[in-house]
């Protein structure tokens, strides 16, 4: 194990790879040695995102020459990310890889929603970058690591306790975010008066994220093809889910709440409240703060998560995964 593993973050210009930068560069064991984009080759990221202080030149991609690294983050598109991550892998660096090209098991459902695959030959071999969910012995030994979608990372969190205990017979996910869960390039694109004072739902036609959810609470014990319907807000970064649940039997409150408690007790990054959660309160952090409530009129769990999607939901998730694998305490650096 280096001293100070060399990290390189390849798609730094984009909205989760700058952070991502920003994070590892006052990160106190870990040493950015480079950072790539596509679109903004020789400028530096502090001109690109001057809140991040990051005070390095984005250069072009050069797998020969920065493939000289103990580790990579890939903020990559989907299709895009996964010719990188065969590369690196090829000359045995490991990847944390925040596209969609690793997380899901089953290469049919990839080609349904994002088409053919980029490296099919590695297709499978990713650790599900989700330490809360039960993975987290697996992230510490992983060549690759898929680092979940916002959405998944939120919903999963908040109905983990339920999908282990049997009690998922049925969820509706209402799902609510800022713009910069779009990505730059959409969000540049974006007039401000189509988002400003306005709520829209997207994804109707079926989203992307629904079959990771569906796959992982599946992993969890509870085989139910979620309705997930996401929603944009006028934020620039935050989100939140709300997930209505018809349990597969009568609970309490009580019941739900011991359950939970009993779930993330020792998670330094999920916090439980009474109250419903909001994006503010994790605005900037690695955590997932949730809470939960029977209703009594229908017997339905109402299950509440906030997360900073650019965070927890990305960015941060991905540091918490590195500190996994090179063997440090996994809030270096985010907490």
């Amino acid at each position: 194990m280096p001293d100070s593993p060399k990290v390189s973050v390849f798609g730094a210009s984009g909205y989760a790879g700058a952070l991502a930068a920003a994070l590892l560069h006052r990160h106190p064991r870990f040493e950015l040695s480079a950072i790539t984009s596509r679109s903004d080759v020789g400028r530096r990221l502090d001109e690109l995102y001057p809140r991040h202080r990051v005070p390095l030149v984005m250069e072009e991609l050069d797998l020969d020459r920065h493939g000289d690294a103990d580790a990579a983050i890939v903020a990559y598109p989907h299709h895009a990310a996964a010719p990188v991550v065969k590369g690196l892998r090829d000359r045995g660096v490991r990847v944390i890889d925040l596209s969609a090209d690793f997380r899901l098991t089953d290469l049919t459902t990839y080609e349904q929603y994002y088409g053919p695959h980029g490296a099919p030959e590695l297709f499978g071999g990713g650790v599900y970058g989700l330490a809360e969910l039960g993975y987290r012995e697996r992230i510490r030994e992983a060549a690759i690591v898929a680092n979940p979608g916002c959405f998944p990372t939120a919903a999963l969190i908040g109905l983990a306790p339920l999908a282990r205990a049997g009690l998922v017979g049925d969820v509706v996910i209402d799902a609510k975010t800022g713009v910069s869960g779009a990505g730059r390039a959409a969000t540049e694109k974006t007039h401000f008066v189509s988002v400003d004072e306005n709520v829209s739902a997207y994804g109707i036609a079926g989203h992307r994220h629904a079959p990771e959810i569906d796959q992982e609470l599946a992993a969890l014990g509870a085989q139910v093809t979620v309705t997930f319907i996401p929603h944009l807000l006028p934020l620039d970064q935050g989100e939140l889910i709300s997930a209505y649940v018809r349990p597969t039997r009568a609970v309490s409150d009580e019941e739900v709440r011991d359950l939970y408690r009993d779930a993330y007790e020792g998670e330094r990054f999920v916090e439980l409240t009474s109250a419903s959660p909001g994006v503010r309160d994790v605005r900037e952090t690695n955590i997932a703060r949730i809470a939960t409530h029977v209703e009594a009129r229908t017997g339905r769990v109402l299950v509440f998560a906030a997360i900073d999607n650019l965070w927890k939901g990305t960015s941060s998730q991905a540091v918490q995964n590195l500190n996994l694998m090179f063997g440090y305490d996994e809030g270096t650096g985010i907490a």
